[in-house]
This record gives C-alpha cells, structure tokens and sequence, in this order.
C-alpha cells in the first residue's frame, strides 16, 4: 500500500512542477504587484509557498525575459537588483488575474477523460 502512496505522491509532486513552471511568469508578476522583490526573495518564496527549489538560472532567465518584454522593471545595482511591475505589466497581470476563469476552465477540459 505504501508503494502506491509513494507512486502517486512522486506523480503529484512531479506535476506540481511542471505547472509551477509553467506558469512562473504568472507567479512572479502576481507576486510583484504587493511588492518589489529580487531574484533570490522569488527563489525563497517559491520555495515557502510551494516547497519546491528553483534554480537561480530559472528565475534570473525568466526575469531578464520579463524586463525585456517591459512586464517589469530591474531596480539597484546588480549585486542587490529589485524587481517592480511596469505599467504594461500591471496591465497584464490584471488581464489575466480577471479571466482566472477561463484557465480553470481551460486546465478542467485538459484534464477531462475523453
């Protein structure tokens, strides 16, 4: 019986993941728009509310990505660089916070057993 529990736990877990990743850029703009972080604060909160490592190269990829798209905006130095949502960004985090819906939605139907 523990073998099974073990196998559906890893499945979850390994699920759990990839959609955390996957939606990442969702998490990181959701987050900045109470307040601006830096890279490792994201790492750390990650870690806290989904008990999950990410890389330091995933983030600070996925960050410079953002900044380059103008979702976000680098503040500081390097060393200690904060990140805050730009007007775009907030913008479009409100988009897709406000349609939350039809990504449940979207997530049930993929999910459904044909």
């Amino acid at each position: 019986m523990t073998d099974v529990s073990d196998f559906e736990s890893k499945i979850l877990n390994e699920l759990n993941e990839r959609v955390i990743k996957g939606f990442l850029d969702i998490v990181i703009m959701t987050k900045l728009k109470s307040e601006e972080l830096s890279g490792y604060d994201f790492i750390a909160f990650i870690n806290r509310h989904f008990d999950m490592l990410i890389s330091a190269g995933t983030v600070y990829s996925l960050l410079y990505s953002l900044e380059r798209k103008q979702l976000i905006e680098g503040l500081g130095e390097e060393r200690r660089r904060t990140y805050k949502l730009t007007e775009k960004g907030k913008r479009t985090i409100d988009t897709i916070l406000k349609e939350h819906s039809k990504i449940e939605g979207f997530m049930a139907n993929i999910l459904k057993e044909p």
